[in-house]
């Protein structure tokens, strides 16, 4: 058994090697193959054979080709040598007489090359120049070579078209010495020159591409193929860089080719190693940006809602259990921001995160959901009977033990929420609504609250929404107005202006017509939408205008008007500009205007507060604190503030003559008025007594029901023509 089971394993091993072998076989005549398709390769080749080609060539043309050219003349030559040295007589015996006879040398014409024949003779009898020359016969075509002396004997001429070729023959008979010029026809030999460049370059040619193939194959397996192997490899590396699906390199590593391609290799495998270590990190923290608050560590709104769907889904699919939802908001949270600085706040967030993971089981889900909120989701078992027994319990955490920062303690509050799946609602999304519909009822009830989710609330949240969808409506059809009450001087009686009031008719189908909506139900809404800031543009717009009327039109220049601008409106950076720009469009006198901005407001961002009354002030409107002695002002800021009038609330006058701390808060304010030099007017004045309240106390303006209701424009320009300026006149009212 065990020599089967070695047996295996060397068949198996030889197998796997046989395998690698056939694979870098293949990968080779693969590498190869490929050679003749790169081209790379083809430009090599072609100049190769090119270089090759073009050194032959130039052998031959400055060579080979004049060499043969000279050789067949020298045939041509010998040819002639031999056609006519074996025509001369010997028989001659006169020296001056032709060697040649002329029927002989005609036959010669036909049967040879020889076109022409001039014979010289040495001419012996003239003492002056022993080596002069005797033109004795010619035959045929005349050459173009004259003989004149011995000296030239030598000469050769070939004409330029190549067609004859002239040369110098000599010869001696028992008459003397004879010299023949030969024109022979060379016509043919151009014709062998081409032929012999002709065969010579086929020949190089063939010698080129034999070189060229065997440099090829040379550069192909030394040089090309581990090039074009180590680019497909780096291919492969490119389209998949993460698992690149590279070769073994079948090529000797101690060379400087195959030593290159093992460092790509490597590079190559390490690139990947370490774009999987990148890629893995990136993705945990990619995963963890997206599901995980980076302040607290805690999972965001994102995961959150995951594991609520994911819950709901285990519940859907037959394992019935109750799990509750909380919505958490940290009470006044903003104003640690705003007063402490985010370091803070930043500190106790995390501080709040600790307490709440700790405080709930494991199988809680704790996340952070916004700002200063925090989601959790725990499921109702045994030990804990309810959802409120989870969120005292969370809400004891928050508040027991204060949060310590930087030497500093910090008690907090929170406001919470609850939904119990499946009681209130069976779908996920649908159950975190609720929470937050819970916890907006809670902060609405003044904060420091647990609220369950009730079905009231739904009714209440979808009122909210068609009192919101009528309020747009309301603005659309122009169903808003205003109403003006008058505003007395408590010295002089006089009517010195009128506070514009927001109402709104709506129409309906009743007998009226229109239902009147209290501004207690829209104003609200408004202000949590965000409608408020149009609606207060409107408004001031509108107000204007209709003091610019009642000044130039009924006579009323010493009336100001009075307009109420919420904190959604004073927050914004262009009210500055809107306002000056809506005083100069309508050009009523900035001095007639004046502007109420609420107590609370001021105090949200110093800064921005002062920069903003300074700004309007510039403008000349007048500025009020309305609502004065409702929130907290310090006096420290107080007096950096540009105002002109302290308003005090209502219900301080209203309840001065019978609260005796009322009584106290307004004559407080009156003092602090007339201390820092601001006028004081009181509104809610409804009777006589409340009127003599005020004057005793040195109160400067007044307005409320004992003078006026807030009534229309037209009727408010009426009340102010018919009233004859005496207080006492309201005395009957």
């Amino acid at each position: 058994m065990l020599l089967k089971l070695a047996v295996n394993d060397v068949i198996g091993v030889s197998q796997e090697i046989k395998n690698k072998k056939l694979l870098s076989f293949e990968s080779i005549l693969f590498s190869r193959a490929q050679i003749w398709r790169s081209w790379t390769s083809w430009r090599i080749t072609v100049v190769v054979f090119m270089t090759i080609a073009l050194v032959q060539t130039c052998i031959i043309i400055f060579a080979s080709m004049g060499e043969y050219e000279n050789k067949r003349l020298q045939d041509l030559r010998n040819s002639g040598h031999s056609a006519v040295i074996p025509l001369i007589t010997t028989n001659v015996t006169e020296v001056f007489q032709s060697p040649f006879q002329e029927e002989q040398v005609n036959r010669l014409f036909q049967a040879t090359k020889l076109k022409g024949l001039s014979v010289y003779a040495l001419n012996m009898m003239t003492g002056s120049n022993l080596n002069r020359l005797e033109l004795l016969a010619q035959y045929g075509e005349q050459p173009v070579t004259s003989l004149i002396d011995t000296s030239n004997l030598g000469k050769v001429f070939r004409s330029a078209d190549g067609s004859t070729y002239e040369f110098v023959l000599r010869s001696s008979t028992v008459a003397g010495s004879y010299f023949m010029v030969v024109r022979m026809d060379s016509s043919h030999i151009q014709q062998q020159v081409f032929k012999f460049v002709i065969d010579t370059l086929k020949i190089m040619l063939l010698m080129s591409l034999f070189v060229t193939a065997v440099l090829m194959i040379a550069l192909s397996r030394w040089l090309l193929e581990p090039i074009l192997f180590m680019r497909n490899n780096l291919m492969e590396a490119y389209k998949n860089p993460e698992n690149p699906e590279i070769e073994e390199s079948p090529f000797d590593p101690n060379d400087e080719i195959g030593s290159a391609i093992d460092i790509a290799q490597s590079l190559i495998k390490q690139n990947a190693s370490n774009i999987k270590q990148i890629k893995s990190a990136a993705e945990n923290k990619i995963h963890k940006l997206a599901y995980y608050d980076t302040l607290t560590g805690l999972p965001n709104r994102t995961l959150f809602l995951q594991s609520l769907a994911e819950e709901s889904r285990i519940n859907s699919e037959g394992k019935s259990s109750r799990f509750c939802v909380m919505a958490i908001d940290l009470d006044h949270f903003k104003d640690i921001n705003d007063s402490m600085g985010h370091n803070v706040g930043d500190a106790i967030l995390r501080g709040v995160g600790k307490r709440l993971r700790s405080a709930m089981p494991k199988s809680a889900v704790v996340s952070r959901a916004g700002e200063d909120e925090f989601a959790i989701m725990t499921p109702l078992n045994t030990d804990i009977h309810t959802a409120r027994d989870v969120a005292e319990k969370i809400s004891a955490v928050i508040k027991n033990e204060p949060f310590k920062v930087f030497n500093e303690t910090f008690q907090l509050r929170s406001s919470i929420g609850i939904s119990t799946f499946p009681d209130d609602a069976t779908d996920s999304d649908q159950v975190l609504k609720n929470a937050d519909i819970a916890l907006n009822m809670a902060k609405e009830e003044g904060r420091d609250r647990i609220k369950e989710y009730s079905e009231d609330f739904d009714r209440v949240v979808q009122a909210r929404f068609k009192m919101l969808r009528d309020l747009r409506d309301a603005m659309e059809k122009e169903e808003l107005q205003l109403y003006y009450q008058p505003q007395l001087d408590l010295r002089t009686g006089k009517i010195i202006g009128a506070e514009a009031l927001l109402r709104w008719w709506k129409k309906d189908n009743s007998k009226e017509g229109k239902t009147f909506i209290s501004p207690g139900e829209f104003i609200p809404v408004a202000e949590q939408s965000g409608l408020i800031v149009p609606i207060g543009e409107w408004v001031l717009e509108k107000a204007c205008s209709d003091a610019y009327e009642w000044h130039n039109k009924h006579g009323l220049q010493d009336v100001r008007v009075a307009i109420n601008v919420s904190a959604h409106q004073f927050a914004q950076n262009d009210i500055c500009a809107f306002t000056e720009e809506k005083i100069k469009e309508i050009g009523i006198n900035p001095h007639k205007v004046e502007l109420e901005v609420t107590e609370s407001v001021f105090m949200e961002n110093i800064d921005h507060t002062i920069q903003t009354l300074q700004n309007l002030h510039a403008i000349g409107v007048d500025l009020a604190i309305d609502d004065f002695g409702t929130g907290y002002s310090s006096l420290a800021y107080l007096r950096q503030f540009p105002i002109d009038r302290l308003k005090i609330d209502q219900s301080f006058i209203r309840n001065a003559l019978n609260d005796q701390d009322d009584e106290s808060i307004a004559r407080t304010i009156i003092a602090l008025g007339r201390a820092l030099n601001l006028k004081v007017i009181a509104e809610g004045v409804e009777t006589k007594e409340h009127e003599t309240f005020l004057v005793n106390e040195g109160c400067d303006e007044v307005q409320g029901f004992r003078y006026c209701r807030p009534v229309p424009k037209e009727e408010f320009v009426e009340f102010v023509k018919k009233y004859n300026g005496q207080l006492s006149s309201f005395d009957n009212d």
